[in-house]
């Protein structure tokens, strides 16, 4: 596979910013609302369970990318170390996650304009979001990596402002609507769990959407100037991320205003500056928010084009989507997946946005976690495989903790089981799956 066609033009600040970007987009700024609905303050006590999972998978994902740095490494690394038709599924599947992803992006994209114009049309701004990012992508790729440094140092800037500034809320005691802010909010609103261990379990489901887009980097290798020195500094900068950017925000979040006064339907961060009678404060986080979708669409393009055009030079897909244009751009693979992206266009004009979006949110959800897994199982093929092999970047207490996230993973995947609201999508994916081992199979026919 001759990956260097593709250019390398993703400089460090770029992937460090790509990688911070990946890690903090929708799920975090509106999901956030549905999450501490099911789980009060403990909600904070999910997100970094979470966050130790994906950290490990995460640090495989190095070891792997820092041994062979290539664009599309999962499709690769588990053909390698599992088999062809893993390669293929994973592929395809990650495409796919991407894809549905994008569909909830842009659904939220129509949401947060709602603020501004709340008798909008939901589809409107949908349709503009695919449009614009689509001429984004058809620039090259350093265009791309700009982009995303903007996006995601507008999301890093707005995180820390609202907990610098919540944190001197808090302090001065600042009443909101009759209720001063105080740590004690944390607490004394139904305990650390007033729903209990159900409420505490059950927001796992939802929490877990917001990390999709964590392994990013694993598809940007491809295109880093120094992967081997680039891809351990982004990977290792993960803890202290989730620390600040969910955990702190969140701790802020419910200590200016209790964590049963949130509207779940609504994002927390632009309600908190609404509740203490900032409007024009509301409507920049808005913005900032607003952005952060677009910024996660536009990474979802990135990547399902950079994969169709894997998925096509390995023979697992239509030889159009492995050319590429003057630019070094696979066009043909972008303008496949931002027609795709037009079906959540169809969606919003059809159905309740809230609605979509669960529905959506939970698709990804699944298809991520076995993309995760399938880079967990690789990671164990490849220890087993090269026994004495001295990695630089060698991923802590495998292969203990392999399982013990692999397991992790499958738990999440049953909580999805217990909830009406994600019990569809658990139902419609295997369908997918299905579909893909069948697909694969006249694959294999055809190239033999």
């Amino acid at each position: 596979m001759n990956n260097e066609k593709l250019e390398r033009g993703l400089k460090n600040r770029h992937i460090q910013l790509i990688a911070i970007g990946g890690a903090i987009g929708t799920g975090l700024f509106l999901g956030a609302g549905r999450s501490i609905n099911f789980a009060g303050p403990s909600i904070m006590l999910v997100y970094l369970c979470i966050g130790i999972a994906v950290f490990f998978m995460m640090r495989a994902l190095g070891e792997l990318l820092v041994f062979n740095p290539t664009t599309g490494s999962f499709t690769q690394f588990a053909e390698q170390y599992i088999g062809s038709w893993a390669g293929f599924v994973t592929g395809w599947t990650y495409w796919f996650c991407w894809v549905v992803t994008g569909i909830a992006e842009i659904t939220a994209v129509g949401l947060y304009v709602h603020f501004w114009l709340p008798n909008a049309p939901q589809w409107i701004p949908a349709l503009i979001c695919v449009l614009g990012l689509m001429l984004i992508n058809l620039g090259t790729v350093k265009a791309f990596g700009e982009i995303e440094f903007w996006f995601a140092l507008i999301k890093i800037i707005t995180i820390i402002a609202l907990i610098v500034i919540g944190f001197v809320l808090v302090m001065m005691k600042f009443d909101v609507h009759g209720t001063p802010a105080s740590f004690t909010h944390l607490w004394t609103h139904g305990g650390f769990f007033p729903h209990g261990a159900s409420g505490f379990i059950f927001a796992f489901q939802m929490a877990i959407f917001a990390f999709v887009g964590i392994e990013l980097v694993g598809v940007t290798a491809g295109e880093a100037e120094d992967p081997q020195k680039i891809l351990p500094k982004a990977i290792n900068s993960i803890p202290l991320r989730i620390l600040i950017f969910y955990i702190g925000a969140l701790l802020i979040i419910m200590s200016i205003y209790p964590w049963n006064g949130i509207d779940p339907e609504s994002s927390p961060f632009v309600k908190v500056f609404q509740l203490i009678g900032i409007p024009a404060a509301a409507g920049i986080i808005n913005f900032v928010v607003l952005t952060s979708a677009a910024s996660s669409c536009n990474s979802g393009i990135f990547s399902t084009s950079r994969m169709l055009y894997i998925l096509s030079i390995e023979g697992k897909a239509p030889k159009l989507f492995g050319k590429l244009n003057r630019r070094n751009i696979p066009s043909a693979g972008l303008f496949a997946s931002t027609s795709v992206l037009l079906i959540g266009v169809l969606l919003n004009y059809l159905l309740d946005a809230t609605a979509v979006f669960t529905l959506v949110t939970s698709i990804a959800t699944i298809c991520f976690l076995w993309v995760w897994g399938i880079i967990l199982i690789a990671h164990l093929r490849f220890r087993y495989l090269n026994p004495n092999h001295i990695s630089t970047f060698k991923m802590p207490f495998a292969p203990v903790s392999n399982w013990l996230v692999l397991a992790f993973f499958a738990f999440v995947v049953v909580i999805l089981a217990f909830s009406s609201e994600t019990r569809l999508a658990l139902l419609v994916t295997p369908v997918w799956f299905l579909i893909l081992f069948i697909a694969y199979l006249f694959s294999k026919k055809a190239n033999t």
